[in-house]
Order: structure tokens, then C-alpha cells, then sequence
């Protein structure tokens, strides 16, 4: 199974996926500082307010840290906040570590999609939509809707991902040639 971060790094560049899971040389993420400040927000959270429920979304229950695993979508992960809805639909909600800048990462909202799958599955509850909270600059809640092909992105891109690991292929590399600039690999990258 993949994790939803395997995804993200898969939309910054697919060779990331190929480097990580075929080579099997770590990127070394615990040396970056926003995952050093994401992983102290997420303990930080977990420790603070565990009783806050956000009735203004229409939030009657939640439960913090949840790992949750799906054979059938092969996905795992740990999502911060599932969320039960007064509708009695369920969310969720992932915090980040950035300011919110008018429009919505792919990244985030792909994550935010399968974390939706991932609770649809194991709750046996419909989810329309979820939440992201940056907290960078104050906090900002930013709902994310489910449309049916959000869904079918996500797992077009878990297939992409698994034929990658199962094939051992070099993919493409990202068309963005700035992110190159900011990417571990580059030095073993051709």
C-alpha cells in the first residue's frame, strides 16, 4: 500500500516515486523544516483543544490521529481529523503547515480526496467533502467538495504510482523544471 504523501510527491515529480520505491534512496524529509513544523503542529494539536468540535461546519464528533489502511483502494495513512457531521455524512480535516493563497494545491486537495475514500471505506458513511486548516499565518478553513472524477483522479493516480513501483519503470519527470531546483534528487536526476 502507498501512503497519500507518496501521492504528493508523486504530483511534484514522478521520479520521486521511482527513486523512493525502486532505488529505495530515502529524500530525507525529517531534515526539512516545514515537515520538522508540520510533525510539532500535529503533535502540538493532539495534545491541545481535544474536545473542540467546529459546530459552525455542523461538526457533532470527532477523532483525532486515525490511521486508516484500505486493501482495496492500497492506500494507508494517518489523517489528523475524522470528522462526524450533524447530516451524519463524516469529513475530514488535515492541517497544514502553509498559508492559504486563494487557490487550492492539486497536492492537497488529492490527499484530501483520499483520506475522503479511505473514511468512506472504513466508516460506511458518506463523505461530500472536507476540510483544510492552515495554520502558517493565523488559521484559515478551507472546505474541499467532492465531485465523482476528483475520486477517479485520485485513483487513476494510485495506479499510475503502483505501475511505476511494480514495473520499475523511470517515468517522465515533472514538466515544472522550477521544482528541480528545490528537489533532493537532483544531483542523481538525468
Amino acid at each position: 500500500m502507498i501512503t497519500p504523501s507518496e501521492v504528493i510527491e508523486h504530483l511534484f515529480c514522478p521520479r520521486f516515486t521511482y527513486f523512493m520505491n525502486c532505488l529505495k534512496i530515502p529524500q530525507h524529509e525529517e531534515l526539512r523544516y516545514k515537515v520538522l513544523k508540520g510533525r510539532e503542529l500535529h503533535e502540538r494539536r493532539e495534545k491541545e483543544n481535544k474536545e473542540y468540535l467546529r459546530k459552525k461546519i455542523g461538526c457533532v464528533d470527532k477523532e483525532l490521529s486515525v490511521y486508516v489502511a484500505s486493501p482495496v483502494i492500497r492506500v494507508r495513512g494517518v489523517i489528523d481529523e475524522v470528522l462526524t457531521l450533524s447530516d451524519g455524512s463524516m469529513a475530514t480535516l488535515d492541517y497544514k503547515y502553509t498559508e492559504f493563497r486563494d487557490f487550492l494545491f492539486e497536492t492537497h486537495k488529492v490527499q484530501s480526496v483520499l483520506y475522503a475514500m479511505l473514511i468512506r471505506e472504513t466508516y460506511k458513511k458518506p463523505v461530500y467533502r472536507g476540510y483544510l486548516c492552515y495554520v502558517r499565518d493565523g488559521i484559515t478553513l478551507k472546505e474541499v467538495v467532492y465531485k465523482p472524477e476528483d475520486f477517479e483522479y485520485a485513483m487513476a493516480l494510485v495506479e499510475e504510482i503502483l505501475a511505476v513501483i511494480l514495473k520499475g519503470y523511470y517515468p517522465k519527470r515533472t514538466r515544472w523544471n522550477n521544482r528541480c531546483v528545490d528537489c533532493c534528487y537532483k544531483n542523481i536526476c538525468v
